[in-house]
């Protein structure tokens, strides 16, 4: 029986471990509690062709055309078609989807040529499956370190051998293991307005570039357009406009008639880009969303949570619109990988947010981000169930790929050295704003040039025993050095990436960008 070590506890990281725990001996390391993850906040749903007048090759073509010419045909292929027996799964370890009559509910949001957006408790489909995958996980065989923050992923002779960890009561421990799958999510922290949260710092995704993994298309991250913009940027779900609702200007305006002919379904990118135009014509004001047309008693049944969120805000969206602004939502990048969540590393796996599948190319239709975590947690425990996973060549997916720069040093953990160059500390809330303004919705060149030179001129904070948070801003401070050097890099506005100074896409671009950094490997 192999060693496996799961990080982090969402949906993926919840699949992968029941699933492995079937032949292996697996822990799962997470740094909050075990039902603490990005998956408890999700609101929309999790698409699949379920229905009789869709099919999965339509599911495919949304996909795809929502990827904006970088989505992997092979990894959408597998995300779409595998959809169908996932939900069956879900059902079966008691996940209670919301049913209108005897059949399934279903709802359609932005880019979805059909209705097939299945949804739990109205919109807290992500609280309700992450329940059911704990009471899973707890009764597995599988043993649970929470609170352990992930410092490292240890590597021996080009393999990953394990994990670096701090415990609870702040003791570094090190956890062998045969294999290592990362289901840590993403780094929404990056950005000063973001609706996930306060543990996505994105540490498997730098632990991971440490490692010595790839990490492909990270200049990608999707900002929700709608998130309550009266603090704390709560989301408000995408299915509420794919129900009726519509954004309005301070005038009262509907603005995205003139943006897009799906107006407020047009793909999340589009819509993000047209709130953040508008808000900028009415000097940063928020817009406004009207759901004031689906009435008091529909919005309470269908989206009970954003309906108390509201009314904790003092507002009643059945009366008056609601203020909303565009905030960072999900990273179509991470860690690169093939379709059995395999990375570069030997031994490393990558599933979730953290991965980059390719599935999801410059821009995610929206209800793909739980989907595409269980399919591909599935294929990853999968590929383990044979013993210690093997070796896989990257190259032979086929794929054109174009590995950028790197970002900085190896690494910028550097606790307790000397540093010959004098810096400033990182301080989180300065690099928030700093990202937010530079490679948030509207980049431009000179604005990101000038957020990589700043970030070069920070570093950690030089402590020999850092504290979680401060590992947290190393971490984040790598991720921003990255993601800016590889937004920096594509000169052209593709899905998710908008450059106002390369605003049209360019065919010199369409394929990924790849950073990776050179690990030397023991004879």
């Amino acid at each position: 029986m192999s060693r496996v070590v799961v990080v982090g506890s969402g949906v993926a990281g919840l699949i992968a471990a029941l699933e492995a725990s079937r032949y292996h001996d697996v822990t799962v390391v997470t740094k909050a509690e075990l039902a603490e993850s990005n998956t408890a906040y999700a609101q929309g749903g999790i698409a699949a062709a379920v229905f009789p007048d869709d099919s999965v090759a339509e599911h495919v073509a949304d996909t795809i055309a929502a990827g904006a010419g970088l989505a992997d045909g092979d990894a959408v292929e597998v995300l779409c078609a595998e959809a169908p027996h996932r939900i069956r799964d879900l059902i079966d370890l008691g996940v209670g989807f919301d049913t209108s009559g005897a059949q399934l509910a279903r709802g359609l949001e932005a880019a979805h040529s059909h209705a097939r957006v299945l949804h739990a408790g109205g919109d807290a489909t992500g609280a309700e499956i992450e329940r059911a995958l704990v009471r899973a996980v707890r009764a597995s065989a599988a043993h649970v370190l929470e609170h352990t923050f992930l410092t490292d992923i240890l590597v021996v002779d080009g393999r990953a051998a394990g994990v670096e960890v701090r415990l609870a009561d702040g003791s570094a421990v090190t956890i062998e293991a045969d294999a290592v799958v990362l289901a840590s999510g993403g780094a929404g922290q990056l950005f000063l307005h973001t609706t996930n949260p306060e543990v996505t710092t994105g540490d498997g995704v730098a632990a991971a570039w440490r490692a010595g993994a790839e990490l492909a298309d990270v200049e990608f991250y999707q900002f929700h357009p709608t998130a309550l913009a009266t603090g704390g940027s709560f989301l408000v779900s995408e299915a509420v406009r794919g129900e009726g609702a519509v954004l309005r200007n301070a005038a009262g305006e509907r603005f995205m008639l003139d943006v897009h002919p799906a107006a407020e379904l047009a793909p999340r990118d589009v819509v993000a880009r047209g709130i953040a135009v508008e808000m900028a014509a009415q000097g940063g004001r928020p817009v406004f969303l009207d759901a004031t047309g689906l009435g008091a008693a529909f919005l309470a049944r269908r989206f009970p949570t954003i309906d108390a969120a509201c009314r904790r805000a003092g507002l009643d969206w059945s009366r008056v619109p609601i203020p909303v602004t565009p905030a960072a939502h999900y990273w179509m990048g991470g860690v690169a990988t093939d379709t059995r969540g395999r990375t570069t590393v030997p031994g490393l796996y990558a599933v979730g947010e953290v991965a980059c599948t390719g599935a999801h190319g410059a821009n995610r239709l929206a209800s793909n981000s739980l989907l595409e975590s269980i399919v591909f947690a599935h294929r990853a425990a999968s590929d383990l169930a044979g013993g210690v996973p093997v070796e896989w060549e990257w190259d032979s997916r086929g794929r054109r790929r174009e590995r950028v720069r790197d970002a900085g040093p190896a690494s910028v953990t550097g606790f307790g050295a000397e540093d010959a160059t004098p810096a400033t500390v990182v301080d989180r809330e300065s690099l928030q704003s700093l990202m937010w303004s530079a490679a948030g919705v509207h980049r431009t060149g000179e604005g990101l040039d000038e957020a990589l030179r700043a970030l070069n001129g920070w570093r950690p904070c030089p402590s020999a025993n850092p504290t979680r948070r401060q590992r947290e801003d190393a971490n984040l401070l790598q991720l921003a050095r990255i993601l800016v050097s590889a937004a920096l890099e594509r000169e052209e506005s593709r899905g998710a990436h908008f450059r106002s100074d390369f605003p049209a896409p360019s065919d010199a671009f369409a394929h990924q960008l790849v950073h990776g950094r050179e690990v030397t490997v023991p004879c």
